[in-house]
């Protein structure tokens, strides 16, 4: 039995009608482990945010198989329901800039997405921002936070339901080459001491020295990156 935490075989995804038919997702086979940090490069439009989607559980391969944590998707994608509480539970996200809602300062992100997955009323939001070196600043609202720091807050709401995937993209996007740096590092930290399994889609090749391995998608097919 495997032991990865995201396992997917020959993962394929067709979009489109005829001439204009696409296959942003190619026979693709990958394994991530529980603790391991995967990067996955390559140029706009290879079929990386497709990847993501499919293991996010936010879309549905054509054929092949997608399982998460010994789930297979597809099969928990009879129902809507179970597979939106497994996905809430069990998948993290960490998107471009943080995507912080404006409206809500740094603790209350978090706050949000325990009342949501119907966490513990002792939440403590603190610990989470304190792990990410964010916790002076849990009372600032998004629009009185760096760029650095609103990806700290969005990493730190991305633990709050403890997830063993988590699933990021683009976490530099927005930053200088110094703050990118620091954001990794603490991303690759955070992987190895909870022990989440994590796959980084990034264009961001100077980033690539903190993941434990790196994969490269072009036209939807994905191999190693020394291969």
């Amino acid at each position: 039995m495997s032991t990865a935490a995201l396992s997917l075989r020959g993962a394929t995804l067709e979009l489109g009608d005829g001439d204009s038919k696409v296959r942003p997702l190619d026979n693709v086979n990958l394994d991530i482990a529980p603790g391991e940090f995967v990067g996955v490069i390559g140029p706009s439009g290879a079929g990386k945010s497709t990847l993501l989607a499919v293991a996010g559980a936010l879309a549905t391969p054509d054929s092949g198989s997608v399982n998460v944590l010994g789930q297979d998707l597809a099969r928990l994608a009879r129902s809507q329901g179970k597979l939106a509480k497994f996905r809430l539970h069990n998948i993290g996200f960490v998107f471009q800039a943080g995507n912080l809602i404006p409206a809500l300062n740094a603790a209350d992100q978090l706050r949000l997405v325990n009342k949501i997955s119907k966490g513990p009323s002792s939440f403590d939001p603190m610990p989470l921002l304190d792990a990410v070196g964010i916790a002076h600043k849990a009372k600032n609202l998004p629009r009185q936070l760096s760029g650095g720091e609103r990806q700290r807050v969005g990493i730190a709401r991305a633990f709050v339901t403890n997830p063993e995937l988590l699933l990021v993209d683009e976490p530099t996007a927005a930053l200088d080459r110094q703050r990118s740096q620091q954001i990794v590092e603490l991303l690759a930290e955070q992987c190895h001491e909870r022990n989440v399994a994590t796959m980084m889609v990034t264009h961001d090749h100077d980033v690539l020295g903190h993941c434990d391995r790196v994969v490269e998608m072009v036209d939807g097919k994905l191999t190693p990156l020394d291969s």
